[in-house]
């Protein structure tokens, strides 16, 4: 598995981390898992209820369910404090999903855990007494708003012995999933994706929104990149990245304009375009749940970090006026 440039003591971190046992989270594969969430201030906290509880809904994805939830919350983000409550009551009356007042006592409910917050500066917080229990966990996006949280929910998941993953739903789409593997391409020479890309005061500028543009190159491109350059206007994002290669990939971050997504993949022999129809997190939450049952994760902690750089360096080009900055400089922090 290819690595990062990294120091020795984080490249320990992620070696350690990919060697971690793995194998059933229960005895028997036939009983459902108990899922626990965190963070109840986002839509996907319920439309991932309804995809795992829903015995009715034909998209049911089977062997999990939301048994119990921590409500958390942040009062100075107000997507999150106008819309904590209404999720809450969700879960609880139409669900039947136990609410707790704290993690610790989540955490003794369930099998395994889905850190849900809209908020990313919260997460290295949450998941530590989750890692503590040893419970699994899928980490929502944001994943953190910086590098320097992702680089110690790495350490704190070697540490505990206990394997994560973070993903933007974008990933599993099927047609991103089918243009990558198309054999017309003839191989992948590079790609460019677009998105919407709103932006948080609290967060990097991409990491609220843009990440889903970003997954989706990295989805095509792999991990790698060595730099990224960005240039910013009001009312979109360009940030194209050099890989080791000699490949270029790109992004582009609408907050003007039509905010669909979208991709094209350039082949030796093609050029394929892979038009979004339909962003819906069934095939996230079957790669959840899988999982959860395995404690293999689809995508690896090294990519993860990566993907973090990739978005801050993008930052730290718009303040140096779009010149190159290298990924290293942010995952060799101290």
């Amino acid at each position: 598995m290819r690595m990062l440039t990294m120091k020795p003591s984080m490249r320990f971190v992620l070696l350690a981390w990919m060697v971690l046992p793995t194998g059933p989270l229960v005895s028997q594969k036939s009983a459902p898992l108990k899922i626990g969430m965190i963070g109840l201030d986002t839509s996907h906290v319920t439309a991932f209820t309804a995809l795992l509880n829903d015995s009715l809904n034909p998209d049911r994805v089977p062997g999990a369910v939301v048994v119990a939830a921590f409500k958390g919350g942040s009062p100075d983000i107000e997507s999150s404090a106008s819309r904590v409550e209404g999720y809450t009551a969700q879960l609880r009356d139409k669900w039947g999903v136990e609410i707790v007042d704290s993690i610790e006592k989540l955490c003794a409910k369930v099998d395994a855990m889905m850190l849900m917050s809209v908020d990313g500066r919260p997460h290295l917080a949450q998941v530590r007494p989750v890692f503590a229990a040893k419970k699994r966990v899928f980490i929502d996006k944001p994943f953190t708003a910086g590098v320097r949280d992702a680089l110690e929910i790495v350490r704190l998941s070697r540490e505990s012995g206990t394997p994560f993953f973070s993903s933007s739903s974008l990933r599993f789409v099927e047609e991103l999933q089918a243009v990558k593997n198309d054999v017309r391409l003839g191989g992948i020479l590079g790609a460019f994706t677009w998105g919407p890309a709103p932006l948080e005061p609290h967060h990097p500028d991409l990491f609220w929104y843009g990440i889903h543009a970003v997954e989706m190159l990295y989805t095509i491109m792999g991990p790698r990149c060595e730099a990224v350059t960005r240039v910013r206007t009001d009312g979109a994002d360009m940030v194209v990245g050099r890989w080791k290669d000699g490949r270029v990939g790109a992004i582009l971050g609408i907050r003007d304009g039509d905010r669909s997504y979208g991709a094209v993949v350039f082949g030796k022999k093609a050029n394929l375009p892979a038009p979004i129809q339909k962003v819906d997190y069934r095939g996230l939450v079957v790669e959840i749940v899988k999982f959860f049952r395995t404690g293999n994760p689809p995508v690896p902690p090294e990519e993860t970090l990566e993907i973090m750089a990739f978005m801050e360096a993008a930052d730290l080009s718009r303040m140096r006026q779009g010149a190159p900055v290298a990924l290293s400089e942010l995952i060799n922090q101290p």
